[in-house]
C-alpha cells in the first residue's frame, strides 16, 4: 500500500473529540486514560461496555480501563448499568448522562458570563463613563436574581430617556415592573397601551414611579 494510501487513512476522520472536552478535562483533572474512554464512549451509537473493543481502540489494557472507570465513576462523571434486553439476557450500558449535563452547565455558565460583560458594556456605553464597582456589584444583583436582561436594558433606556443615569432609579423601574409580574419588555409594552387607552406614545414616555395601582 502506498504512502499516500496510508497517509489518506490517517488523516480520514473517524473519532470526533468535542472541543468542549479540552475545558472539560481541566475542570475534573481528568487523566489520559480517562479521556480515551470518554471520547470512546462519546462516539459510540449503542453504548455497550465492550472491554473487548475499548482495548483495540484505545490500545488501553484492561486493568487500565477497570482503573479509568472506577475513577469517573467516583467522580460521579461516568454510570455503569445493567439491562435486560428482549431475549431475557443482560448486557452492561454506559450512562454518560452526567457528563453531557457537566458539559451544558458549562456552555450554560459561559452564556451568562457573555450576556453579564455585554449589559456591563451596554452600561457604560449609555452612561458614557466606566461603571463604578457599587454599580458592577447593583448589577450583578439583578442578574443573580434572575431578572430578564432585556428588562434590565429597557429599564436602563427608560432612565437614559428622562435623563437618569443613576442606577437606583433604574432599580426602583426595576423593582415597579417585578410587582406588575412583568417578564419581557413586550408585557410592559402590554400594560402601557392598556394604561394610555392605545395613544400611540412612545414607549419609554412615561413615568413608571408616579403610577398609581
Amino acid at each position: 500500500m502506498s504512502n499516500q494510501v496510508l497517509e489518506g487513512l490517517v488523516k480520514e476522520k473517524d473519532y470526533t473529540f468535542k472541543k468542549h472536552l479540552f475545558k472539560f478535562v481541566k475542570i475534573h483533572d481528568l487523566s489520559l486514560d480517562e479521556l480515551l474512554l470518554i471520547v470512546y464512549f462519546l462516539n459510540q451509537e449503542k453504548l455497550l461496555f465492550d472491554i473487548k473493543n475499548i482495548k483495540e481502540i484505545t490500545y488501553l489494557d484492561e486493568k487500565a480501563i477497570v482503573s479509568a472507570l472506577g475513577n469517573l465513576n467516583s467522580k460521579d462523571l461516568l454510570q455503569m448499568c445493567v439491562v435486560q434486553g428482549a431475549d431475557g439476557k443482560t448486557s452492561e450500558i454506559v450512562d454518560l448522562t452526567n457528563i453531557y449535563q457537566s458539559m451544558v452547565s458549562e456552555l450554560n455558565t459561559n452564556i451568562k458570563v457573555q450576556i453579564s460583560d455585554s449589559i456591563f458594556s451596554i452600561f457604560e456605553k449609555e452612561f458614557a463613563r466606566p461603571l463604578s464597582p457599587m454599580e458592577y456589584e447593583i448589577i450583578n444583583a439583578w442578574l443573580k436574581a434572575g431578572i430578564n436582561d432585556e428588562l434590565i436594558i429597557g429599564a436602563l433606556k427608560e432612565a437614559t430617556y428622562n435623563g437618569v443615569s443613576n442606577l437606583r432609579y433604574i432599580d426602583k423601574i426595576i423593582y415597579e415592573w417585578g410587582k406588575k409580574g412583568f417578564k419581557t419588555m413586550q408585557d410592559v409594552n402590554n400594560h402601557l397601551k392598556k394604561k394610555v387607552n392605545d395613544d400611540p406614545k412612545d414607549l419609554f414616555d412615561y413615568n413608571w414611579l408616579d403610577e398609581e395601582e
